[in-house]
């Protein structure tokens, strides 16, 4: 759970029970890191979970088929040059 302190560039503050920061500080220490990190790590984590979870779709059988069909047909010239777009753009969670 390292991260890499000469990237942090703003604080963030939050309030917490007495228990709760203890709980954390247990957690990190067993995780071999220091509170921030731990919890910073955590947040990230969750947050990409949650940005993923939005990218579920469902559907019915017809409805299924219908996006196989289309997802096994060639890419049409505009959906390539989509697929570049989306490509050359870094997730927000991306630090590289």
């Amino acid at each position: 759970m390292k991260s890499d302190p000469a990237l942090a560039e703003t604080n963030i503050h939050l309030r917490a029970r007495v228990r709760d920061r203890e709980l954390i500080d247990q957690a990190a220490e067993l995780a071999g890191t220091n509170r921030s990190q731990f919890m910073l790590a955590s947040a990230l984590k969750e947050a990409k979970a949650v940005l993923l979870e939005q990218t579920t779709v469902m559907a019915d059988a017809k409805a299924f088929r219908n996006i196989l069909d289309w997802m096994d047909a060639p890419p049409s010239p505009e959906q390539e040059a989509g697929v570049k777009r989306l490509l050359a753009v870094r997730p927000p969670w991306s630090r590289e």
